[in-house]
């Protein structure tokens, strides 16, 4: 039997969605062309109106499911660490500067890939980017122990920094000691005493 019209193309829109949202991380804002990413999610150009009003409706949208799938990624290895006991903030810090992330930047956080293209665009993705910069900081709020919760625009800021100096550097010995670095002044200014000795790997974070 076959689907329905309406199922197919939401099917065909989540796919130019999931394929733009790769394309902002790894080539920014600027970088994302319509032609490239239909074909990305194997479509022609010309179909692209059927799903979307202008280019930058599709940024918005791509930019919404870059933060969703980095917080699901987040969630799922916080939820792991904390079945070994290590505290919410470790897990978060740990997953974030993640020395994997220095050559995966299509499936890292979408604030630290775009941060510095975010002012230069129009007000609809300017909004939309301001928005995903806010889920950010309300995502480390609530993993940062009661006592820190007023510093969570700091930490935010050190974490996005952190790892886009590192990417500056590379998959190299300099750029994983500045996110080794950073995890470490995070976290022994930020965690909380019970889980300041429980280790975990960076290596295995999303």
């Amino acid at each position: 039997m076959a689907r329905p019209a309406n199922t197919r193309k939401e099917e065909t829109h989540e796919r130019i969605v999931e394929a733009a949202a790769r394309a902002i991380r790894r080539h920014g804002y600027a970088g994302l062309g319509v032609a490239e990413v239909m074909k990305d999610a194997g479509l022609t150009h010309g179909g692209f109106y059927a799903h979307f009003e202008s280019r930058d409706a599709l940024l918005v949208e791509a930019l919404e499911r870059a933060g969703r799938d980095s917080a699901d990624n987040v969630a799922r290895s916080a939820a792991q660490r904390a079945a070994r006991g290590v505290s919410p903030f470790r897990a978060l810090v740990d997953a974030y500067l993640a020395d994997r992330h220095l050559v995966s930047m299509d499936s890292g956080c979408p604030v630290a890939a775009l941060g510095s293209d975010m002012p230069r665009q129009s007000e609809l993705v300017r909004e939309a980017s301001a928005q995903r910069v806010r889920r950010l900081v309300d995502r480390v709020t609530t993993a940062l122990p009661e006592t820190h919760r007023a510093a969570a625009g700091v930490v935010t800021g050190t974490l996005v920094g952190s790892l886009q100096l590192a990417r500056a550097l590379g998959n190299t010995t300099e750029g994983r000691a500045l996110l080794a670095g950073a995890r470490q002044a995070l976290l022994q200014q930020y965690d909380t005493p019970a889980a300041a000795g429980t280790a975990t790997s960076p290596e295995q974070a999303p």
